[in-house]
């Protein structure tokens, strides 16, 4: 049980470190924001059974869209970190080291370029995103933030 609550910990951290990573360097305009209510219309399609979207334009606005982004992308961060913990401990038979957290964050930007832009109708990478380029290389900035707040995490439980 205690590995689970180092889990959600790690997971709600590094969604927190990610999330304010993102806002700092968006501001900066070096990497692109983080659209929450893009993805809120995402998690309403994934519970309508719609996994994918030809284009963005294809989603429509939801109630309370920009909660339900924050919940979705806080759900997902935990939902990551926690097998990455029990994962972890499973493989090394003690204590998780949270140096190896910072490489498994920036992993999991598979899951953005593969699952989370399709989904929203930008396609692989993001690429049919209007920021070209940008898209993939701010996901993978961000998943950085995301492993180092997971590590952060796991150093604090």
């Amino acid at each position: 049980m205690d590995l689970v609550i180092a889990g959600v910990v790690a997971g709600v951290l590094g969604t927190l470190v990610m999330d304010l990573g993102n806002l700092l360097l968006a501001r900066a305009k070096i990497i692109s924001k983080i659209d929450v209510g893009m993805i809120g219309r995402m998690a309403a399609g994934w519970a309508r059974g719609r996994f994918r979207y030809g284009h963005p334009s294809e989603m429509e606005e939801v109630p309370n869209e920009v909660f339900l982004g924050y919940a979705t992308h806080l759900g997902i961060g935990v939902s990551l970190a926690v097998p990455y913990v029990l994962g972890s401990n499973l493989l090394i038979g003690g204590p998780v080291s949270p140096i190896w957290a910072i490489p498994y964050g920036v992993a999991t930007t598979v899951a953005s370029w593969f699952f989370v832009y399709p989904s929203m109708g930008f396609g692989v990478f993001g690429m049919r995103s209007p920021e070209g380029l940008r898209a993939p290389l701010s996901s993978l900035a961000n998943h950085l933030f995301y492993g180092v707040g997971i590590a952060v995490g796991i150093s604090l439980v």
